[in-house]
């Protein structure tokens, strides 16, 4: 019974009406699914490889959190978090997918690469429940998700630098929030005005 209300309740993401994607096509998406998960994986990636470095903490700035934003609503909970999880195994065995080509683990930001598979799975699971059909729930949605990146990033950059937790929220947190806002900001624009582009299907 559960199973049935939690299906009646959700809405589609917009990977859902993408060609392929209607009800009569469902027996087939297999291939169709891999295909999305690796394009997500691929645009965070080459979107998160926009850099900018600030001399004060070893976290660079990046557009990583807005393609994972975008990611997670168009790509739904299971699919965004695997694109990110792609990403992840990819950047472990040795491909230059992280932040400015880096790859492995060993190196302060990886905790926020690690925070984006959360924060996917977070923003597709409203998205889902409509989170991204108008410009404030997506930009409420946009901030939860963010948290959780921060929730994972913050403690791995202190256990790297050996840190408190002020100074890490001084290195890893308060340069990022006014980014943050416009990443949400421009998230709660997008997202939405996709949906009206492209007509709400249920």
């Amino acid at each position: 019974m559960s199973m049935t209300a939690t299906t009646v309740s959700a809405r589609p993401v917009l990977a859902d009406i993408l060609p392929g994607g209607t009800t009569a096509a469902r027996r087939a998406v297999g291939v169709r699914d891999v295909a999305l998960v690796l394009g997500g994986a691929a645009f965070v990636a080459v979107v998160g490889q926009a850099v900018v470095p600030l001399p004060f903490t070893p976290v660079p700035l990046t557009l990583g959190t807005f393609g994972v934003l975008l990611v997670g609503a168009a790509l739904g909970p299971v699919r965004g978090a695997l694109s990110i999880a792609v990403m992840l195994l990819a950047g472990l065995a040795g491909a230059p997918v992280f932040a400015d080509g880096t790859s492995g683990w060993a190196f302060a930001s990886f905790g926020y690469a690690v925070g984006y598979l959360p924060a996917a799975a977070c923003l597709g699971w409203l998205a889902r429940r409509g989170g991204d059909r108008s410009p404030w729930r997506t930009a409420l949605a946009a901030v939860a998700a963010t948290a959780l990146v921060y929730l994972v990033g913050v403690p791995w950059l202190m256990a790297y630098l050996g840190v408190g937790l002020a100074q890490g929220l001084a290195l890893g947190v308060v340069p990022f929030l006014v980014g943050d806002a416009i990443k949400a900001v421009g998230a709660a624009l997008l997202l939405p005005g996709t949906w009206r582009l492209l007509g709400e299907r249920r």
